[in-house]
């Protein structure tokens, strides 16, 4: 666990917070571990270049849902193998095939069994990741502007798991981010859906207990 009066959180997000790969080399120099999660949307390679430009091992945690898009799943080996990512996969208890002959497709959003399901699929593999992998630091691609809830964050905070979480890209634009690849010659994809989500600005849960 971290203490919040052991980092002087104001400051670090008043001279840094606006400078991704600044705060990367912070976060990177507390001699704690590190992990940075992905769910592979677009723009994703922006902070797996950043942060395996520091850290070229650093634990690199996706929890597959199992109803990713084809594209996303090639997508996801182009970074690997471009990134040489040290990538750990967490799937759900069940696969897709299992659970959806027993409880059937997706459910909706307004169906009461939606919750279970996000449950099920993304929040206890993420759960059990932070319990087997142990960071100090979590680095996620969360940004401002894509939900309300998001937009109230700052890029550095201490969780309610004593988890310094760290979001480089926070205030970051679309332009940034498409100028980012860009300028490293990175591959991108579009071709994503989150089940768990189901519109863009709604949040999932994950970043609301974590």
């Amino acid at each position: 666990m971290t203490d919040k009066t052991s980092l002087d959180l104001d400051s670090v997000n008043r001279e840094i917070g606006h400078s991704a790969e600044e705060l990367v080399r912070w976060a990177l120099s507390l001699d704690k571990k590190a992990i940075c999660t992905t769910n592979f949307r677009p723009f994703e390679a922006v902070i797996l270049h950043m942060v395996t430009q520091v850290q070229p091992d650093i634990p690199i945690v996706w929890m597959d849902n199992g109803y990713n898009t084809e594209a996303t799943y090639r997508f996801v080996e182009e970074v690997r193998k471009r990134l040489d990512l040290n990538l750990i996969t967490y799937l759900p208890k069940r696969t897709r095939a299992h659970r959806e002959a027993v409880d059937g497709p997706t459910p909706a959003l307004d169906d009461p069994r939606h919750q279970a399901f996000t449950e099920e699929v993304k929040l206890e593999p993420f759960s059990r990741a932070l319990r087997e992998t142990n960071p100090g630091v979590w680095f996620t691609a969360l940004r401002a502007s894509d939900t309300a809830v998001r937009a109230s964050m700052q890029p550095v905070s201490i969780n309610q798991d004593g988890l310094i979480k760290v979001a480089p890209l926070l205030h970051w634009s679309s332009k940034d981010l498409y100028e980012y690849l860009q300028a490293h010659d990175l591959p991108n994809e579009f071709d994503y859906v989150d089940p768990t989500k189901g519109e863009d600005n709604r949040e999932c849960g994950l970043h609301l207990q974590h």
